[in-house]
């Protein structure tokens, strides 16, 4: 017998005093979905979340939440007043016997439960909020933003603990690497409505490219309907046209079709405009070292950035990455070292704090009143790198409604605030560029955008990011500092530096038999980094590590078709269902095979090898 929904929306609408967010709006999550749930900044991702949470009353509908089931929450700013420290809030409504794991999340997500609430930063009131969420263990986690203010360690701790879970869960992320990772099944909103997909993150821009390319197809032919049937009215014989008025309300009928079509958003029309061509060495710093108090920062650290590198930061929350790229700017000097800066260097820097932007100014003045941008004797325009641009045109190229042009900072979400920042980034021409966790809360769009504009920018670029699949598709060079002083250089984005780091440690490691699968490479097999693999080239040696989890991923995945395929009354009772579970039974076991007799062939290439 099948499971209820442990959430079901009906028919939900929501306004906020203009046009619907929501209008017919309904969704099932069901026992064990794993849900990504994504749309461009500002379509509604959070509301949608929080009606399903319960907490925002909508103008229509209903929400039903089957009787036993739980549904928590992880809002974006948590709200702790009424507590003392974090741990108090996060223990708050658990059983005492059960306070060990806030203790056990708290080392997981690297915050200090003793922590007051009144000196906590919004991180680490964010990190508690998680805590709490997963010491409760609801049976549906609705999770808005988890991995904001995470650094990769504790992502990859969450990612571990959401992965091993029997619970259902709905993420909203701006994290690729983490959506792809967990996700079997994709809630997009777009222009109000709300599409599923039976597949994960990973599979979701092929399906949004097709959706629209079939909306084109169908806008298209509604075209060229309403032109043959508007040329018919304005040509057709007097005397017909009392017999053919039915014709006549179908073309009033497909205009007001066409009118309600809803066109879709563009991209930010954002660019990065090189300014003048910087020496061809950019930082030279040798043996830095830097102390605060007690505590080493940097120790005995080398680098050589030339022009046109892309050099990623990365390391835990707290470790230095900020300092040090302050150090290789000359914004600070390091107790020890040398760093000599090259010729003719324009800087432009993205905060992560967004300390550059006042919450009670406008947008308008946000632009205006900045110096670099200012237009004198003209209140209305904006120098955009080195041009006059109204301001309101300039906002509608980061994809702001005119009408927002004198709301307040204040009321833009997280991914609006990183666009309004990047537009005072992008007015002013630069060949260096200095990126603080630019990707915090920009939309899958957005974010394709701005990799693309960091891969043709001339100039150099310096980035802090805890989003690997970002760092990936971007970096050349990557400094992992690791704590204690220790910072470390490496060739390529974060896969490259984890790989290189492995092999390292495979190397150091004293040498030992590796084990050998006794019957099926479906057993689990050692980690990649615990083996010699001389034999193998670099890619091979990264494919060998990535194997073991996307062969887990797989079964996974067919355990859950397998078990929709038991109801022996789906093939009847849901026969479109039925076949896709099938293909996509089929497809899944195809990929496991390969992947299983990839892996075999892999490792016995590295043993044959030692």
């Amino acid at each position: 017998m099948a499971q209820p929904p442990l959430l079901q929306l009906t028919d939900i609408s929501l306004t906020y005093g203009g046009d619907p967010v929501f209008d017919g709006l309904s969704l099932n999550v069901q026992p064990g979905d794993r849900v990504a749930l994504v749309g461009r900044n500002g379509s509604g991702k959070s509301t949608l979340m929080r009606v399903m949470a319960g907490l925002t009353e909508t103008d229509r509908g209903d929400r039903v939440v089957p009787p036993g089931a739980t549904v928590g929450y992880m809002e974006q700013d948590p709200d702790l007043s009424g507590y003392e420290t974090l741990g108090a809030f996060a223990a708050s409504g658990l059983d005492p016997a059960e306070a060990y794991k806030v203790e056990r999340a708290s080392e997981g997500l690297k915050f200090d439960p003793a922590r007051t609430v009144a000196t906590a930063s919004g991180g680490e009131r964010r990190r508690a909020a998680l805590a709490k969420l997963m010491a409760e263990d609801p049976d549906l986690m609705l999770l808005d933003e988890p991995t904001n203010h995470l650094d990769i360690e504790a992502i990859g701790w969450l990612e571990t603990e959401l992965r091993a879970t029997r619970k259902a869960f709905v993420l909203i992320s701006h994290d690729r690497r983490f959506l792809t990772e967990l996700t079997r099944a994709t809630l997009w909103i777009d222009r109000g409505a709300v599409r599923r997909s039976e597949q994960g993150f990973a599979h979701f821009e092929t399906w949004r490219d097709k959706v629209w390319e079939d909306e084109d197809t169908q806008r298209h032919k509604l075209d060229r309907r309403i032109k043959a049937e508007a040329r018919w009215a304005v040509e057709g014989i007097s005397a017909r046209r009392k017999r053919n008025m039915g014709r006549v309300r179908a073309l009033q009928d497909m205009r007001e079709t066409r009118a309600s079509m809803i066109r879709r958003q563009g991209t930010a029309a954002m660019d990065l405009a090189s300014g003048p061509t910087s020496g061809k060495r950019v930082i030279e710093a040798e043996g830095l070292a830097k102390r605060f108090g007690e505590r080493t920062i940097l120790r005995d650290f080398s680098l050589r950035v030339l022009r046109g590198d892309r050099v990623a930061f990365v390391g835990p929350n707290g470790v230095g990455k900020t300092t040090l790229i302050r150090m290789l700017t000359g914004e600070i000097a390091p107790d020890e070292g040398t760093v000599t800066l090259g010729t003719n260097l324009v800087p432009a820097v993205f905060d992560q704090t967004r300390a550059a932007l006042d919450p009670d100014m406008t947008l308008w003045d946000s632009l205006t009143g900045d110096p670099d941008m200012r237009v004198s004797g003209k209140a209305d325009q904006v120098l955009v790198r080195g041009e006059p641009k109204h301001v309101v045109a300039y906002l509608k190229d980061f994809l702001f409604d005119e009408r927002r042009a004198r709301a307040p900072v204040r009321s833009l979400s997280g991914g609006e605030k990183a666009r309004l920042l990047l537009a005072r980034l992008m007015a002013r021409e630069s060949n260096l560029l200095v990126l603080d966790e630019p990707t915090n809360d920009l939309d899958v769009e957005t974010l394709d955008l701005l990799q693309d504009l960091i891969g043709e920018y001339d100039g150099t670029v310096m980035l802090i990011s805890h989003d690997r699949d970002f760092l990936d598709r971007v970096a050349t060079t990557t400094v992992a500092m690791e704590g204690d002083g220790l910072a470390v250089v490496y060739a390529g984005g974060w896969s490259d530096y984890r790989a290189q780091r492995a092999e390292g440690q495979a190397e150091a490691a004293p040498a030992r038999p590796a084990a050998k699968p006794a019957t099926a490479p479906k057993v689990e097999p050692k980690p990649a980094a615990a083996r010699k693999s001389a034999g193998l080239s670099f890619t091979e040696k990264h494919r060998l590590q990535a194997l073991p989890d996307e062969i887990a991923r797989l079964e996974a995945e067919i355990g859950k078709l397998n078990q929709l395929l038991t109801d022996p009354d789906l093939a009847l009772r849901e026969p479109v269902k039925f076949r896709k579970a099938t293909e996509a039974l089929a497809e899944r076991q195809s990929k496991l095979d390969a992947a299983e007799t990839e892996w075999l062939s892999l490792e016995e290439k590295a043993e044959a090898a030692e």
